[in-house]
Order: structure tokens, then sequence, then C-alpha cells
């Protein structure tokens, strides 16, 4: 069993996840389990030597680790469904949005030491950032996790408190920086190059300004001060942006979404 991993509900975070762990040459794929309900959808990945599966109590007593990769509406039945497979010795971990560890330990005979984690699909790439939390400060179990999620990019410890605000800023904000690099790439095109050039224009500048943050631990005013001169072409389309209601715009959007991940799981119910 050493070294073995399942992945309960293998959609696009698990995926992410799977990849991104045999990506960083720390996991071998034939010992990454996954599971999902619908058989066909596995092949592509038996093909890539990942142990696959459509029974989930089989492959989590072959586990010293299991992660919950499923929906807030399906974590209930699935707990049920494992729990006589699972032992105290493995690490379980959640990344469903919005539901508590003692809501989780409600449905286990036992109190497992649950880590929740929050990481993104750039967990392929292995440039996720994964927040973690535990209920009761198990250090052991938090420390293997982070150790996990290290492998797939950058880890932080929060509060479980903060996991529907981690949720909203680092797994939704994926979506939202996307959304920013396309509406630069369509503003490319408004002035002049082709679609292809200027999405690439802009998704190499995204990745710059946040490589120039994260190797100079630096503040995005600092480095955007650089790029402003008196009267110039920065400063004016910056100001122009925020007249727009670009950082109020972002901003609604992260509230909104913290505020929607607090209610998925009591809408399931």
């Amino acid at each position: 069993m050493k070294n073995k991993i399942t992945i309960i509900g293998c959609g696009n975070i698990g995926n992410a996840i799977a990849q991104g762990l045999v990506k960083s040459k720390k996991y071998a794929a034939k010992n990454i389990i996954l599971t999902r309900r619908n058989a066909k959808r596995l092949h592509d990945f038996q093909e890539q030597e990942f142990t696959v599966s459509t029974n989930n109590c089989t492959a989590v007593s072959r586990s010293e680790i299991v992660i919950l990769a499923i929906t807030p509406s399906q974590i209930i039945n699935v707990l049920k469904e494992i729990n006589s497979s699972l032992s105290n010795k493995q690490l379980l971990i959640s990344v469903v949005s919005g539901v508590s560890i003692s809501e989780m330990n409600q449905h286990l005979n036992s109190e497992m030491g649950i880590v929740r984690a929050m990481p993104n699909t750039a967990a392929t790439l292995c440039e996720s950032i994964t927040c973690l939390a535990t209920e009761n400060g198990n250090d052991s179990k938090l420390l293997e996790a982070e150790k996990l999620f290290s492998h797939i990019g950058q880890t932080l410890k929060i509060d479980e408190s903060q996991m529907a605000s981690a949720t909203a800023l680092g797994a939704c904000g994926i979506a939202f920086f996307l959304r920013a690099i396309r509406a630069a790439s369509q503003g490319g095109i408004e002035i002049g190059f082709h679609s292809d050039e200027a999405f690439i224009i802009a998704a190499q500048t995204a990745r710059g300004a946040a490589t120039l943050l994260l190797d100079h631990d630096s503040h995005p005013e600092a480095e955007i001060d650089k790029v402003t001169t008196p009267q110039g072409a920065t400063i004016a389309g910056l100001n122009e942006m925020e007249h727009q209601g670009f950082s109020s715009a972002m901003i609604k959007g992260i509230t909104t979404s913290t505020g929607k991940i607090d209610r998925l799981f009591k809408k399931t119910k």
C-alpha cells in the first residue's frame, strides 16, 4: 500500500491533481487510483498508466491517502459508502467546496482528522496554490497534506473558517484571471492584432506580471509605478479601467463567489 493515493471523483480538479503529481515526478501514475462512476470516462487515464476503478471501497482500502474530489451533493453518500473501508492511519483529504470537517465527521464512525484542501486546476502544471486547513490542528496530518500538495505548487495553511474565501480567491480565481487575459486579448484585436497574436501577447504579459511579483516578493503597485510615467499611456489606460469599474468588479466577483460557496452544501441537504 506504500505511496498509494486514491482520488475519488476524477473530474477536472481530481484530474489536475493526478496529472500534477505525476508531472512532479514524485509519484508514478500506477500508484494513483482514480475512481469515477462512469467507467468509460476512465479509459484515457488507463492509457496513461493510472490505476482506475469504479469501486470506491476497494480503492480506499488499497491506499494510504484518500482525496475526495467530488461535488457537495455527492459527499454524504460517498462518505457513507467508504466509511467501513477507512482507518485512522490513512490521510483523508477533502477538496469539496463548502462542506466543513465537522459536517463530514457526522457521516463517519470515527473522527479521521480530515484535512481540507483547495487547489486549483493549475495543479496540472505544478503551479497551483493550495490552501490547507484542519479542524483541531492535527499537525501530523496537516504536514503530510502540505508535503503532498507542495509537489503541485505553493501551499498556505489557513483557518478552516477561511476555506470559502480561499476557494473564491484561489480556485475560482483561475477563471477570473483567465477572463482578464481574454479581455486583454480582445482589446489587442481591436487595436490591430490578429487573435492568435493578441492572445500570446496578453497571456505572456500576465505570466510576466505574476512572475515579477512572486520572484521579487514585490507589491503590485510598486511594479505598476515602474511602468507609469507622467501624462503617459499606461496611467491613462489604468485610470480609464478604474473609471469603468475594473477593480470593483473583480472584488465584487470574488465576494459573490465566496457567498455562493457558503451556500452550496446547505442547498443539497
